[in-house]
């Protein structure tokens, strides 16, 4: 049975010869590093309200990236002249977000400098969204809304990476979750915050929004706990706090490791006490270290099918419905019933589906932070599938009517009185739509995080600094899935919603014109 390190031991019995070490010294570090590793065996209210902002600071970091983008697109039909097309909104506030999430793990290289990155999408988010107030001309407001979109690439790709470098596993998944639960949340957010100030007009609303990117550094700064509070969170598998992965056989206190070890056993004496350079990412690592161009390709190709194959292809499925689809789900309004009461104008139809597909995007994207079990890895693609049969069963109701009534099937006229049943089977698709998109983006990332974790935990051979920079890179990587999936889609959505709209007016139901 082996020592109990959590036991102090005088060090002289272990090397007598080591006389430049102050044995006074190392008993004070010991000593303080037992009170503080006492904390992770009792789940103290100090950890738990580590835990609780831990939690709240990824849902502010994924609802402040995300809602401006969703302000932007409801502001739409504000932000450009009536003959001009809404599409050119949804790609200026995609692309640049694209380009950013695609070249960016690509081209970056070292350690990646959080409290920087935080400051350049807080500046070019507020330039951008100012930008696009104070112009009354579409360049400079296309300008706007690229600088937004761009500085909304760079936040997912930072925040995502940033959760691959908390000290421990659990702490890790509550990032992650907080993280999707805040960018679910956005989108019901952003719809909201636009309908309340959209009386304000373009630069009056828009003026006002401008003040939210300012919370990123705040709640950098001032919410999310330091790596040294993280530690002391218990592990909901064990109790016990999760150290970093070190690679020794050395007898040694765990408690000393309170950063990634060097080279020497036991940390020197002399930078106990130095502040270190940014206590919010992971910690420093003690040798410059990179990731080569053909490292990067050599992690990209394994996750390429795995991951971004089928994240891609539920975004280009949900938003292929949201964008081409969903605009033609327009039927005769009902006269009784609960449907009566929400639908006074087919006009009202568009906006309830995207708002039950916000809704049900939040919730599902909250799945980690419910304690729901993830997604097996081997059922990874099976959201794509179950979202590939709905966007086929609406797109044959918007063609064909398939759910329809047979007296609300045209050519037949429909009758004055009743409800199309039609309705209620759109809703529990767009539900399951909603679902199966939240689903595959927070089970992708999530599996993605634990990309080679065996590889960590047995040690490389190259050092914990190595071994993060290859996590920071597959979760980077991985996200541009999501934005490609979005641009192929608002590319098949503009002919689609045209050629489904002509489909209806041919078979004499012209709702979809006239709205």
């Amino acid at each position: 049975m082996g020592p109990d390190y959590h036991e102090r031991r005088p060090l002289h019995e272990a090397d007598q010869d080591d006389s430049s070490v102050d044995e006074e010294d190392v008993d004070e570090f010991i000593a303080a590093n037992e009170g503080s590793s006492g904390k992770v065996h009792s789940s103290s209210p100090s950890s738990k309200h580590a835990s609780k902002r831990l939690f709240a600071a990824f849902m502010i970091f994924g609802l402040l990236n995300n809602v401006l983008y969703v302000i932007i697109l409801s502001a739409a039909l504000d932000l450009v002249s009536s003959s001009t097309p809404k599409g050119i909104v949804a790609l200026f506030n995609i692309f640049p977000a694209l380009l950013t999430k695609v070249v960016w793990p690509l081209v970056s290289n070292g350690k990646i400098r959080y409290t920087r990155r935080v400051g350049v999408c807080t500046c070019v988010s507020w330039l951008g969204i100012m930008t696009i107030a104070f112009s009354n001309s579409l360049a400079p407001r296309l300008l706007g809304i690229s600088m937004a979109s761009l500085s909304s690439g760079l936040g997912e790709l930072t925040f995502l990476q940033m959760t691959t470098t908390l000290p421990t596993r659990s702490t890790s998944k509550t990032a992650l979750g907080a993280w999707s639960s805040g960018t679910g949340f956005a989108g019901i957010a952003g719809a909201g915050i636009w309908w309340m100030l959209r009386g304000l007009g373009v630069r009056g609303g828009l003026g006002i929004s401008s003040v939210l990117p300012l919370f990123f550094p705040l709640t950098y700064k001032c919410l999310l706990p330091s790596h040294q509070e993280l530690r002391s969170i218990p592990s909901k598998s064990n109790g016990m706090g999760e150290y970093q992965p070190f690679s020794s056989d050395d007898a040694v206190p765990p408690s000393i490791y309170i950063t990634p070890p060097s080279q020497d056993p036991i940390p020197r004496l002399s930078s106990l006490n130095e502040p270190e350079d940014d206590p919010k990412p992971a910690a420093q690592t003690h040798h410059k270290v990179h990731l080569s161009t053909k490292e990067k390709l050599d992690l990209l190709k394994p996750l390429v099918l795995r991951y971004m194959v089928p994240l891609c292809a539920v975004y280009v499925e949900e938003y292929v419905i949201n964008s081409g689809v969903a605009p033609t789900l327009v039927f005769p309004l009902p006269t009784s019933g609960l449907w009566s009461k929400l639908f006074k104008s087919p006009r009202d139809y568009y906006p309830f589906w995207a708002l039950t597909y916000q809704t049900f995007v939040f919730l599902s994207r909250s799945s980690l932070s419910l304690s729901l079990p993830p997604i097996p890895l081997r059922f990874l693609p099976l959201p794509s599938i179950i979202q590939f049969l709905v966007l086929s069963s609406l797109y044959l109701q918007a063609k064909h009517f398939i759910f329809s009534s047979p007296s609300y099937t045209p050519p037949e006229t429909p009758p004055t009185n009743g409800v199309d049943r039609s309705i209620s089977m759109v809703f529990l698709l767009i539900c399951i739509e909603g679902l199966c998109g939240g689903l595959a983006y927070v089970n992708t990332f999530y599996h993605v995080a634990r990309e080679g974790e065996t590889e960590h935990e047995e040690g490389d051979g190259e050092g914990d600094g190595k071994s993060g920079m290859k996590r920071e890179f597959r979760i980077g990587a991985v996200g541009a899935a999501d934005s490609t999936g979005i641009l192929f889609a608002s590319l098949i959505s503009m002919p689609l919603e045209l050629s489904l709209c002509n489909s209806q007016i041919e078979q004499g139901r012209t709702m979809c014109r006239d709205l």
